[in-house]
Parts: C-alpha cells; structure tokens; sequence
C-alpha cells in the first residue's frame, strides 16, 4: 500500500559519496537521522541529491537504501527528472522498482518545452507507473516555468497530487487554491521563504536546510500547525542566518560542507560542482552553532539538536 503523502517538512537529501562511489553507510544514517527528528518524508535524487550525476543504477540504488532504512515510516519520493522525457520515463520504473512511494517530476531541463511540452512530459511519467507525482516547478534550473493553469489541468486530469514550488512567488498559493481547492499538496522549494509560504497557505517545504537541521525545522512546521506564533517566530529568525549560508555557493556545495563539519558525511560533490570554498566554510562554522540555543524553547517531544 502506497503511505499517502504528509504535508510538511521534507528533505531534499544529499548523496553522500566517498572516492568515486555512492557512500551506502552515511546514506541510511541520513535517512535514520532525518526519520528520527521529524521529517515526514524523504526526497531523493533531485538536484540537492546531485541526481545528474547519477548513473541509472547508483540513482537506482539511492532509492533502494532510502527506501530500505525508511521501512514505510515516512514516504520515500524519487527525482525523475531528465532533459528527455523516455528518460525521465525510465527513471521512474526503476525508482518504482526500487522502492519509491512517489515521484518528484520536473520539466525537462535545457530544451524549454511549452506548457503543452511540459504537459506531455508529466502525462508519459504518470502513465509509466502508479505512484502519485509531485510536479517540480524551477525554472532557475530547468530553464522555463510552470503556469498556473497547466498545475490545474494537470492536478484536474488526476496526473499530479501536488507541487515544489521553487518559484518563490508567495502569491501563488492562494492562486493555486482558488484553481484547484485546498487538495493539492503546496510545498515550498525555496528555505528562506518557507516561513511565509506557510502563512500563505502552504502546506510545508521541501528542504535543503532540514539535511543539516531537520529538528529545527520540523519544530518550524509543528510550531506553525499548533499556532505557536511565538516559536514559530523564534525558530523562523533563527534559521535564516543558516539558510543564507547553505546557498551561498550553488546547492549543494555549502550543505554537503555543513553535513561534513557535523561528521555526517564527506563534503565530496561531482564535477562540474566543486568543493565549498574556505569563505563557505568559514561561514557555516560560524552559523552552524547558533542552532543549538534553540533547544532550551523546544516544543514538548520536539527534537532541536543539530546532531544526534
């Protein structure tokens, strides 16, 4: 049985690597440690996941462990994302093969489809296979955007359950309500807006930033849930230095370098990304532990700590 899909935090993990391989240990310590401090769901090989680097199988494979540790406690969804859409189709049966509970789909990048293009597209990937999709709007990546009234056609013809929207624009939640109900799933792609994308109807984030702090911003959304405007205030001012450091360099260089100040990981990333500069670092090293403090006005059962 498919876990139907919560609203959120997700993360948007990384693949840790060690010398040119997939680091299958640091994997399944991620995904404990994100299950263990409340994120509801987990998001693999999108572009934090670094999945165009990925060979079929080691994308394969990522899934595989995700979905392997998870054991049907939170929702494992796969990036199938691809510049041709047989590729994105391929992609999505071995992430179905693998263990995937959903799919994470975006426009094919580099080619700019039209709107119908990127209808197509995501209409091949849901008949490819039964699992729910969530449409990726972004265009600072995939080159072309996703219109409001192609989100409604496609959540109207039963093909998408929700969408990231990684565009940033916070009136779009209430537009997207006024099309398509309160049904569709609205996720933030964008950290430092989440706060606010919340305010204005969202319904969580798929996050760069729960990969180094997934207390603190699982506590951000259950702040928000409870109608604790106090923490919820406290947390979102707290983050926001730790959300301009990870993209201070193109994602995810910073956040790989902050899981590696925590001993979580290699700081490793495949060309062309290279490793963060010593700015970077230096950057996080300051940032990173302010995070702690929060702690002492935890939630009851909210886990706080950066590092277990």
């Amino acid at each position: 049985m498919i876990p139907e899909l919560p609203t959120g935090p997700w993360v948007a993990l990384v693949t840790p690597f060690q010398s040119s391989r997939v680091d299958e240990r640091a994997l399944a310590r991620l995904v404990e440690w994100q299950i263990q401090h409340g994120t509801r769901a987990l998001v693999m090989c999108g572009s934090t996941g670094e999945a165009a680097t990925l060979r079929p199988a080691e994308a394969m494979r990522v899934v595989a462990i995700a979905a392997e540790t998870a054991m049907r406690r939170v929702p494992v969804i796969a990036g199938c994302t691809a510049t041709a859409t047989e590729q994105a189709v391929a992609l999505a049966a071995d992430a179905v093969r693998a263990g995937a509970d959903a799919l994470l789909c975006a426009p094919p990048p580099y080619v700019k489809p039209t709107q119908e293009g990127i209808a197509a597209h995501v209409r091949a990937v849901s008949h490819a296979s039964d699992r729910p999709i969530v449409l990726y709007d972004v265009p600072g990546r995939v080159g072309v955007g996703i219109s409001d009234e192609t989100v409604a056609r496609l959540f109207e013809d039963l093909l998408i359950i929700g969408v990231k929207d990684a565009t940033a624009d916070l009136s779009r939640p209430p537009r997207l309500r006024a099309l398509c109900g309160n049904a569709l799933l609205q996720l933030s792609g964008d950290d430092a807006t989440t706060a606010a994308y919340l305010a204005m109807g969202g319904a969580g984030c798929i996050s760069v930033t729960a990969n180094v702090a997934p207390g603190p911003c699982a506590s951000l959304h259950r702040a928000w849930e409870r109608g604790d405007l106090a923490t919820f205030g406290r947390l979102r001012d707290a983050l926001a230095p730790l959300h301009a450091a990870l993209f201070a360099e193109s994602n995810p260089i910073p956040v790989k370098a902050a899981l590696a100040e925590l001993g979580m990981c290699t700081d490793l990333v495949r060309l062309p990304l290279t490793r963060a500069t010593e700015a970077t670092r230096a950057r996080l090293r300051a940032v990173l532990p302010s995070i702690r403090p929060m702690a002492s006005g935890a939630l009851p059962g909210d886990h706080l700590a950066i590092a277990s």
